[in-house]
């Protein structure tokens, strides 16, 4: 099952390339191709939201790569952990979002 988030952004055009450039280093890195979608934007007060669904062998492939970083985190439960940890390193790339995970 794909793990589905909404991304929240103020500056789409630059946060969403910033984004394709991330996941796309982030694929390379764990051997991984195709393992994401994005969903059709849409604006709200100045911000615009839309979906990002990881499919599972790309979150997999994040959540061994980076196990030991994933488990620094003093999250509940290891899709608190996830969320944490994709939020954390799209903002160490440059992205200025916010990421909330749907059920």
């Amino acid at each position: 099952m794909d793990t589905v988030f909404e991304v929240s952004s103020k500056n789409y055009g630059d946060d969403l390339l910033l984004i394709k450039k991330t996941l796309s280093h982030m694929e390379t890195l764990v051997g991984c191709y195709n393992g994401y979608t994005l969903g059709e934007p849409s604006s709200k007060f100045g911000w615009t939201f839309f979906k990002l669904s990881f499919k599972p062998n790309l979150q997999n492939g994040i959540e061994e790569k980076f196990a030991g970083m994933l488990n620094k985190y003093r999250l509940n439960n290891a899709s608190q952990k996830f969320t944490k940890f994709m939020t954390d390193y799209f903002q160490a790339k440059g992205c200025n979002i916010k990421i909330k995970m749907l059920d």
